[in-house]
């Protein structure tokens, strides 16, 4: 495991923005509005070396929720609790902390509130780094030095913004930091799996199910989850990254520029998934928004997993036959993906739809050899060929898949326009019945050739 770092402070002091500057990219949402970060958002800090020369280093960067961000908020104040959870997890768990006040307004009575918190909670044996961050000029290294008020040391100074003392306050962690521990480089998981769907459909609550420890907030409040979160758990010894996304509704109905981000950085998730698990809410009707998401997996040509959550309050009214013909009315483009039946909650079921997940990696992984592909798409012809039209006959010269992940199979005919998406459909069908990507999305490219130098497959 490589060594933590929790990044903590009070609200609007720019942990996001150091996070991200850090990082080099937008790991985390920025937001002047107080309480966008709720759950512990991390990534892997590539380090400098011990020495020239030497073999490189690494650490795993923790941003951390605002301390105290809901205090007097009754409307968010369910939260606040889970919050400060989130907040001493990533401190019990840090090798180092990097504590962040705002040069600019000054040490507030919460930053003192904070650093005696955080005396009380660390060990003597545990190093940290009081960083003021909003330094954006020289003029304003004066006013840092309030934060020594602290009894934390000197402060590094630094500009999330505009990137100033960037590198110095990566050195400053490196030399912080255990060698031992951070010379290891990260193992890399078998498999990125997005675990998508619409508010309150338990995404959050699988996510801990599948970590087996609160790692998410899961709350019954709509909404709680605002960044991609990945997490690493594990399976029968196999290592995966699951990424919580934040729950989805109605383009019409996002209120904010937090949502707006929250949304893209779900469908984001989809993107940049092996294999995505969508999660139905098994007590309501499927809604826009999970047909939303199933274009988007579509669009992508995602393995899918369909996940039904709270299936423990609803298998006395339902069977599963029934409802799998519901599903597969709802959703028509993921009929060919598989179902499972869960409990979050009870964390039941979860292991199975894993297992899915795994093997629909594993599909959408294989290649078949031009030889078998040329006398699948033979056989195919010779049961149906495309339709010819104004004296025009298809002929196929030949078939090779160039990729996977998704499984791509290209064709090579003598009029492309033969080949509509009816007959296109009919061939991926097929092809699902006689290859093995039973479950998985098939990639299907009709090309015309200008030389007809190969014999043809078949003539329809």
């Amino acid at each position: 495991m490589l060594p933590q770092v929790a990044i903590v402070g009070r609200p609007n002091v720019g942990k996001s923005s150091l996070m991200n500057m850090l990082a080099g990219r937008r790991i985390s949402i920025v937001d002047p509005t107080a309480g966008v970060t709720r759950d512990r958002v991390t990534h892997e800090l590539d380090l400098p070396p011990a020495k020239k020369g030497g073999p490189p280093r690494f650490c795993e960067l923790v941003d951390t929720g605002g301390y105290g961000v809901y205090a007097g908020d009754d409307e968010y104040n369910i939260l606040t609790d889970d919050i400060e959870q989130q907040i001493a997890h990533a401190v019990d768990e840090a090798a180092l902390i990097v504590f962040v006040i705002d040069a600019q307004t000054g040490v507030m009575p919460l930053d003192q509130t904070v650093a005696q918190l955080l005396r009380k909670r660390v060990s003597k044996t545990k190093r940290m780094l009081l960083v003021a961050n909003k330094v954006d000029n020289e003029k304003l290294e004066a006013d840092a030095l309030e934060a020594t008020s602290l009894g934390l040391g000197v402060p590094i100074t630094v500009s999330a913004t505009t990137k100033r003392g960037k590198f110095d306050l990566i050195d400053a962690i490196a030399d912080n930091i255990d060698y031992d521990l951070s010379h290891v480089p990260p193992k890399p998981t078998e498999m990125k799996l997005a675990i998508v769907g619409k508010r309150n459909a338990g995404k959050s609550t699988l996510v801990n199910a599948l970590a087996g420890a609160k790692r998410v907030i899961a709350s019954e409040m709509a909404g709680t989850t605002r960044d991609s979160i990945d997490v690493r758990f594990e399976v029968d010894g196999r290592s995966f990254t699951a990424i919580d996304t934040a729950g989805l509704r109605k383009r019409k109905s996002v209120q904010d520029d937090i949502e707006y981000y929250s949304m893209h950085r779900a469908l984001r998730a989809v993107r940049r998934a092996d294999v995505v698990m969508l999660v139905i809410d098994a007590t309501e009707a499927v809604s826009q928004v999970d047909k939303k998401l199933s274009g988007e997996i579509i669009e992508h040509y995602k393995p899918c997993v369909l996940v039904v959550n709270k299936w423990d309050l609803v298998k006395d009214k339902l069977t599963p036959e029934d409802y799998i013909e519901y599903l597969n009315d709802a959703l028509r483009g993921l009929d060919y993906c598989p179902i499972a039946f869960i409990s979050a909650k009870d964390n039941d079921g979860i292991r199975d739809a894993v297992l899915m997940a795994c093997e629909l990696h594993k599909q959408a992984n294989t290649r078949v050899g031009t030889g078998e592909l040329n006398s699948v798409v033979k056989q195919i012809l010779e049961q149906r060929g495309p339709s010819g039209r104004l004296g025009k006959q298809a002929k196929i010269f030949y078939v090779t898949q160039p990729a996977v992940a998704p499984p791509t199979i290209a064709m090579f005919v003598n009029h492309p326009d033969l080949f509509d998406d009816r007959y296109q459909r009919y061939i991926l069908n097929n092809f699902r019945e006689r290859l093995p990507f039973e479950e998985v999305p098939i990639k299907l490219l009709i090309r015309g050739r200008r030389r007809e130098d190969k014999d043809a497959i078949a003539e329809a």
